[in-house]
């Protein structure tokens, strides 16, 4: 009889002291939670607030064209700390950034000799990144405002020239190795811009773009919630494409060896201590049939025909 009352107690006190490691393992666990949820409320809370001081002006909606309306939602942009409102001013906005010029630079095979043109260069960010590979830039926004921000940077000017314009109609010289863009196809009036695209290649030259991914949750949601605050960085007019209707009209038009991959899936708004976690789950994510087609981006190549 004692001999169970002790096996009792033991059991008694080792029940106590496995609860304690579970409440204390808990309790590191949520606290860790915490400590990241409360980085993105305060990611959330910072962008909603610099938006809602910002106020997109009234009439940046009220514009009798598409063009119209994306002037004065660059002129808005450009009074703001642009690279942030765009997502790529983080660290692993940033990380995105470099990844993103690297697979067009790489797509239109840029290098020095080669003469491209940049779609919608904006502020310039990825003007920079591509006139590094040695090639020669010409970059084209509609927007003054972000063009200002764009040669405020001091790119060489005899490898980088910056003209103002809406592309589709643009007179720019031709032919050129490649045209080149991140995140801006989808700004612009498509049938008419790929048309323009494939007029100013060179046979065999090459088409590179990043584009957002209409699969993808938050984008999708952007595009269709577009009025409440947290989105106001998405212009009245913007779209996002699912691939294979935007690898048709490429076919369409002309292009050969159309690839239209999806990839990204690190979040501007990621932990810079989950950033190497986030980018190795990724990595696989985009290699996963039908999962990634979720991603966030699609980068798209295509060649003009000899």
């Amino acid at each position: 009889m004692a001999r169970i009352k002790n096996e009792s107690a033991t059991k008694a006190r080792r029940a106590v002291v496995d609860s304690r490691e579970f409440i204390g393992l808990h309790h590191v666990r949520s606290r860790r939670y915490c400590i990241i949820l409360n980085w993105y409320r305060a990611k959330g809370a910072r962008l909603v607030r610099d938006m809602k001081e910002a106020r997109v002006p009234r009439h940046a909606t009220m514009g009798t064209s598409q063009a119209e309306r994306e002037v004065l939602h660059g002129e808005w942009l450009a009074g703001l700390n642009t690279e942030q409102v765009w997502g790529w001013g983080t660290p692993a906005g940033r990380l995105r950034a470099s990844r993103r010029a690297a697979l067009i630079a790489e797509g239109a095979e840029l290098r020095g000799g080669r003469r491209a043109l940049e779609i919608g260069c904006g502020s310039g960010m990825f003007t920079e990144m591509f006139a590094a590979t040695g090639a020669t830039i010409i970059a084209v926004d509609i927007s003054r405002e972000l063009l200002e921000k764009a040669k405020a940077r001091q790119l060489p000017p005899e490898r980088v020239t910056f003209v103002h314009g809406r592309f589709e109609d643009c007179e720019i010289d031709g032919p050129f190795d490649a045209v080149i863009g991140s995140s801006v196809l989808h700004h612009l009036e498509i049938a008419a811009a790929i048309g323009h695209v494939f007029r100013l290649l060179r046979p065999g030259g090459l088409l590179s773009f990043a584009e957002p991914n209409l699969l993808n949750p938050q984008v999708f949601l952007e595009r269709k919630l577009r009025f409440l605050p947290i989105f106001k960085y998405v212009s009245p007019d913007e779209t996002a494409f699912v691939r294979w209707r935007l690898a048709r009209q490429l076919v369409e038009t002309g292009f050969e060896g159309v690839s239209i991959v999806p990839f990204d899936w690190l979040h501007a708004a990621t932990p810079p201590s989950l950033i190497n976690c986030v980018r190795a789950v990724s990595s696989v994510i985009e290699k996963t049939p039908v999962i990634r087609e979720f991603s966030g981006s699609l980068y798209v190549k295509a060649r003009r025909g000899c």
